[in-house]
């Protein structure tokens, strides 16, 4: 049985004294903050048996904040990997004692969605969600600013004007990225179509607009066809892509613009048609990194969560302070575009 982390193995990890965490761990004298966190992140790294107090002594004076966060799909990767980033960002944030609450919501009925951003609002100091653009959730919005609680959108836009501030892509311009990808890639023009899960979702809506605007405007010779709804379900975006295929052979690209690409990419695979088609999807997962790598997808246009978790953080803890903003505002982070040559 191998024995437990030392000190001084502590000290190694951490890249720092034994003195030093000598101090971090009995309270004596100051140690700057972010080297105490350091130490306190290498001890949980190393299963030192005093993380408990480490974390005490890390974190203690310094003010709680609770904030907390709603997003969609559990079992996802990418929100799984989303989950990851928030805790990171909450715990590292500097200067205070973060505690993240995330919760999920698969429902997409306006009053569930409301629901569910009031009882997370009803425990913490603010809130962040992933969710379509309803009335009844800009109810919410409203009640949760009403009672100080600023409310942030994430990935996609709802209750402009009354959140507190929209984080993530522009969501027009990926639109358009995913069109120039296929205007300039496409051996000669044809067919191109577009899935989005539901124009409820103001950024999926927004990447329509800018996929049709750029053809419009520089690719008239290509064709866009009417929209796919697929509901983000990877069976109906399988059997759709599957169609679309055998009503149009002059198909020559398309853009998942939300959820689903799951689907299609393994429509391509049945029907052993890699290759064939200028394919655009959202995020990098397991799954669009191997469609990648097959050279079924061609480009997968992807958010910095990392990034985009740090900014938020600093976005909540900066509305907790200050109350909300006299003008609600939209930070766009910059988007990752990912190759088969550079994954």
């Amino acid at each position: 049985m191998a024995s437990r982390p030392t000190i001084s193995d502590l000290a190694k990890a951490a890249n720092v004294s034994v003195a030093t965490v000598d101090r971090v761990l009995n309270g004596r004298h100051k140690v700057r903050e972010d080297t105490a966190r350091r130490v306190y992140d290498a001890a949980n790294e190393i299963g030192f048996h005093a993380v408990g107090l480490l974390r005490q002594r890390v974190f203690e004076g310094l003010p709680q904040y609770k904030l907390g966060f709603v997003l969609q799909k559990p079992d996802h990767h990418f929100y799984q990997a989303f989950v990851r980033e928030i805790e990171v960002a909450v715990q590292n944030h500097p200067g205070i004692r973060g505690i993240a609450q995330i919760d999920f919501c698969t429902s997409q009925t306006p009053s569930e969605l409301a629901d569910k951003l009031r009882e997370v609002g009803g425990r913490n100091q603010a809130v962040a969600m992933t969710a379509p653009d309803y009335p009844a959730l800009s109810v919410a919005v409203e009640e949760m600013k009403a009672k100080g609680v600023p409310v942030f959108s994430l990935l996609s836009d709802f209750a402009s004007g009354i959140r507190e501030g929209y984080v993530g892509l522009n969501n027009r311009k990926a639109g358009r990225t995913a069109a120039w990808m296929i205007a300039k890639t496409a051996k000669k023009p044809g067919k191109v179509a577009v899935f989005v899960g539901s124009h409820r979702f103001h950024g999926h809506e927004l990447r329509e607009i800018g996929f049709r605007s750029y053809f419009r405007e520089h690719a008239p010779d290509f064709e866009v066809l009417d929209t796919l709804v697929n509901l983000e379900t990877v069976q109906i975006t399988h059997e759709a892509t599957l169609d679309l295929f055998m009503r149009h052979p002059d198909l020559v690209g398309f853009y998942v613009a939300g959820g689903g690409m799951e689907g299609a990419i393994s429509a391509i695979r049945e029907e052993k048609l890699g290759g064939k088609h200028i394919v655009v999807v959202n995020e990098l997962t397991p799954i669009s990194r191997a469609g990648l790598a097959d050279e079924i997808v061609t480009l997968a246009i992807a958010t910095p969560l990392a990034n985009l978790c740090r900014e938020l953080v600093q976005l909540m803890v900066e509305a907790v302070d200050s109350g909300p903003a006299a003008a609600p505002g939209q930070t766009f982070l910059p988007m990752e575009l990912h190759v088969p040559e550079n994954i």
